[in-house]
């Protein structure tokens, strides 16, 4: 499922919202996502899983292409861990 295809959803569930106005609660969403985990904040959605940032150290990795050695530089990367409710039900439980 796209973000469209979300914002066209919740419109047809909810006849009484404007379309402008689910794309414009949808977005706020996501920007708040975004904005808690780039201030390095955890977002738990309970019974869907929780968002959050890990920090991956600086390494020496390689080139696949040509086997040289490349330093890689440490860097934050999203992270998600599903919860309970959502696990329990991609297992058929």
């Amino acid at each position: 499922m796209i973000k469209s295809e979300l914002i066209q959803k919740i419109a047809e569930e909810n006849p009484h919202l404007y379309q402008r106005d689910v794309e414009r609660i949808v977005g706020t969403i996501f920007d708040e996502i975004v904005e808690a985990m780039a201030a390095g904040k955890r977002v738990e959605l309970r019974g869907f899983g929780a968002f959050s940032v890990k920090k991956r150290e600086a390494r020496t990795g390689r080139n696949p292409r040509t086997g040289e050695t490349v330093k890689v530089e440490e860097k934050y990367v999203p992270f998600f861990k599903t919860g309970k409710r959502l696990r329990d039900r991609l297992n058929g439980k």
